[in-house]
């Protein structure tokens, strides 16, 4: 029988459950479920809005399960599901109310986010350590690499070794030095050894359990796996909360609503901001090198300043060939001064593919130094395609989702709803954002909005026919039959197909006009680019000339 660890509750799961369906009724892509119904004294609740479902699709590859309200005291077990955008900022993926703590539990849980998220598995996910997770996630997430958060685990030793803390104030410095310093396993094996001897707990159980599952939260064990962080170095010592600030010991069930939208809406805010910076403003250059321009174009603001850190520190780190063998070449690669840190790394130049011991791009995505020091002593002077990750550029929310289901529409009305909602809700987002960039791309933005909005209505119109009211209700599915007073109700299949075919030719007359409108948006913007492209360089030869 497993153990279940229950929550008080009181009056306020009615108050989330009413909000829930009623954030349902305003978008069908509001996703909610009850584990039990009858019972909302105990049952556990899971909610993703339009927003989180489709931003998993962008950033879904590395997952964090935020689960410290068991740790902050707090009145409410609220916990979320939480990944990075392209901007390293926190990114919801959907939120639950754990009222009833079990095995079971968790496994509902996880299933049901699973399904909200079309089934779709993370490569990596990041929890507390805690074992009705553990043991959900080898059960439910057999295929993702499970990490257990640095902080549970230095959490814990400080509790469970509080008076070798005390006595020896140097053991946790010392601890987390062996864990984060480690370049290899054979070093941490030999650092771990040491720490053990030098603090005389040879024999201490807590340390030889995390010991035993040292795969699942020492760095120097994980780094072959995307977990998404910007740093290799820095340690997850500390999960990403989307809500720090907001929920907190003293929020209660009749609060949290409130301070959930107020997180959303905030963070929102701030992803729109960086998206603006991003869009309005050049990074300073630091090199010559054509490769920074590529990833300043390709990048977001703040991942370009990760790249280019590791980009200018190549000028540090040179690449020394030690064998070649053809097509494959292998390099020591360390900083100057600081051999015995060396680095390992292989290129095949045949398939323009380097792979470095520090696992740096394996891990967070972001090419290391001594790769691109390689790169540099092989003139390679752009960055090679797969070194690019989609969900740390500009363009991660750009056009994906609509090609990648427009072809998966599902065959009933109902059904479709989210997924039509989600197609036009981006498409209407990357519109407003290159739209709102200046009064002129307003005024043709504007424009062709309302053209595209008189061809919507009469398509509507001709598709509903002049009927008032001839609508009923399709069984428990909920479907609407739509009669139309001007078609006979003897009218043959061929006349219906006739019908639908000449509705079905203008509708796409319709997208192809609106496609030439954005366009000539595009156009648009297009020649404003190469406008400021030319007036920046005459400034700064107008600079060059002062000088002179």
């Amino acid at each position: 029988m497993s153990i279940t660890r229950q929550c008080p509750l009181g009056g306020g799961g009615h108050h989330v459950l009413d909000y829930l369906k009623h954030m349902q009724a305003e978008n069908p892509a509001f996703f909610y479920a009850v584990q039990d119904v009858n019972n909302l004294a105990c049952g556990n609740i899971f909610w993703a809005d339009a927003t989180s479902r489709t931003n998993y699709s962008y950033f879904g590859d590395a997952v964090i399960l935020d689960t410290t309200y068991k740790t902050n005291r707090c009145r409410v077990p609220f916990t979320s599901f939480n990944g990075l955008n392209h901007h390293g900022q926190p990114v919801l993926f959907g939120c639950a109310l754990i009222f009833n703590e079990s095995e079971s539990s968790f496994i509902w849980l996880f299933r049901t986010w699973l399904h909200a998220m079309s089934g779709r598995h993370p490569v990596s996910i990041t929890t507390d350590l805690d074992p009705f997770i553990q043991v959900t996630v080898a059960q439910v997430l057999p295929s993702t690499r499970h990490r257990f958060c640095e902080w549970s685990i230095f959490r814990e030793t400080r509790g469970k070794l509080a008076h070798l803390c005390q006595s020896y104030p140097a053991f946790e410095t010392e601890f987390k030095k062996c864990v984060h310093e480690s370049e290899t396993i054979d070093e941490f094996e030999s650092y771990w050894h040491s720490l053990l001897e030098r603090f005389y707990v040879m024999d201490n159980e807590w340390l030889q359990s995390i010991y035993n599952s040292r795969q699942h939260w020492v760095p120097v064990y994980l780094r072959e796996t995307f977990f998404g962080e910007i740093s290799l170095n820095e340690g997850n010592e500390y999960l990403i909360s989307f809500f720090d600030g907001y929920v907190n010991s003293s929020t209660t069930l009749q609060v949290l609503v409130r301070q959930y939208e107020k997180a959303v809406s905030s963070w929102h805010e701030k992803e729109l901001k960086a998206d603006y910076d991003t869009t309005n403003s050049s990074p300073v250059l630091k090199t010559p090198s054509p490769m920074e321009k590529q990833a300043a174009s390709l990048y977001t603001r703040k991942i370009f300043m990760k790249f280019q850190e590791e980009l200018v520190e190549t000028l540090a780190n040179p690449a020394i060939k030690i064998d070649d063998s053809g097509t494959i070449t292998t390099y020591r690669v360390a900083k100057f001064g600081e051999n015995q840190k060396s680095h390992v790394v292989t290129f095949n130049s045949f398939e323009m593919k380097a792979s470095c011991s520090c696992q740096m791009f394996e891990f967070s995505g972001i090419i290391c130094r001594h790769i691109l020091s390689v790169f540099r002593a092989k003139n390679v002077l752009t960055l090679p395609s797969q070194y690019v990750l989609t969900c740390w550029t500009r363009n991660a929310k750009t056009g994906t989702l609509l090609d990648e289901h427009a072809s998966e529409l599902p065959s009933t009305s109902r059904e479709s709803v989210p997924v039509c909602y989600n197609n036009l809700r981006q498409e209407a987002i990357k519109y407003v954002e290159e739209g709102a960039k200046s009064i002129q791309i307003y005024h043709v933005a504007m424009r062709a909005l309302k053209e595209a909005a008189k061809k919507v209505c009469t398509i509507k119109n001709q598709s509903s026919g002049t009927a008032e009211g001839a609508t009923a209700t399709n069984g428990s599915r909920g479907e609407l039959l739509v009669a139309d007073e001007d078609v006979p109700s003897n009218q043959s299949v061929a006349e219906k197909q006739k019908k639908i075919g000449e509705l079905t030719a203008e509708l796409e007359a319709t997208n192809q006009r609106c496609e030439v409108y954005r366009a000539n948006l595009l156009a648009v913007l297009k020649d404003m680019e190469e406008q400021k492209l030319k007036l920046s360089v005459k400034v700064q030869n107008a600079r060059l000339s002062l000088k002179e």
